[in-house]
């Protein structure tokens, strides 16, 4: 059943929410490249927050590819999404674009970009699958330059680079993979009820919130794809009971 939900009206709460996490992962990757010495307990604190920053900035990405960073700027918007996706891992905003458009054209079909209907049901293969489909050897160098060049030029270890550039951001893809793609459009027993072919997770929205900013409500995000991730709870709320993971 179709619920009826008005685009929500803001001007500048999304870009304010986007900057909020692109100032703290900055601020966070700066001081944990930089500082004069690393401790312990620091490692242990900095490398699930930078990850759930690096779920942040794709989400933020992600919001902007549906215009609702900056709703009524579409340069402004544009701009930080492509600034989002490029400081998580060097991606091209457009390829995502583009790809993405299929998704939510025809979701769980195959020519859905981000559906493998060869292994549904295995993570790692499906994993493995979406990765390869958007990373690219263009991004790749891209990568290996910036690396380089904190090393060489930045005097910047190999160790911290690995530790809080490179971990978070692989652990954020299997996070937010697993909430935001493997978990709402996986088949199972029991059958999709629309064209969406998604489901939403049962989670409380603290833990929706921590596990992919609210992007396993993940069928109220393709009904109503013009709702910004924070708005997505209000959605939900709702009506609760449809469309949701049973198992």
């Amino acid at each position: 059943m179709r619920i009826s939900v008005q685009p929500p009206t803001y001007r500048w709460k999304g870009v304010i929410v986007a900057f909020c996490i692109l100032i703290a992962w900055s601020s966070l990757m700066l001081v944990a490249l930089t500082a004069p010495t690393v401790p312990f307990w620091f490692i242990l604190a900095a490398v699930p927050l930078l990850t759930f920053l690096y779920v942040g900035l794709f989400i933020t990405a992600h919001d902007s590819m549906h215009g609702l960073v900056a709703p009524s700027h579409p340069h402004i918007n544009r701009g930080i999404g492509a600034l989002a996706v490029n400081l998580y891992a060097l991606f091209s905003f457009d390829l995502l674009l583009a790809e993405h458009k299929r998704h939510h054209n025809q979701p769980g079909s195959s020519s859905d970009p981000d559906f493998h209907r060869e292994a549904h049901s295995s993570f790692l293969a499906w994993y493995f699958h979406f990765m390869l489909h958007y990373v690219t050897i263009w991004q790749l160098v891209k990568i290996a330059v910036v690396v380089n060049t904190l090393t060489y030029f930045g005097g910047v270890e190999t160790e911290r680079i690995l530790t809080f550039f490179a971990l978070p951001a692989l652990l954020s893809s299997l996070q937010l993979f697993f909430f935001g793609t493997y978990l709402p459009h996986r088949r199972t027993g029991e059958a999709f009820k629309d064209r969406h072919n998604a489901r939403s997770s049962a989670f409380a929205e603290w833990f929706s919130f921590i596990s992919c900013y609210h992007f396993g409500y993940h069928w109220e995000h393709h009904e109503y794809p013009f709702v910004p991730w924070w708005g997505l709870p209000a959605v939900r709320r709702l009506n609760p009971s449809e469309h949701t993971i049973s198992g």
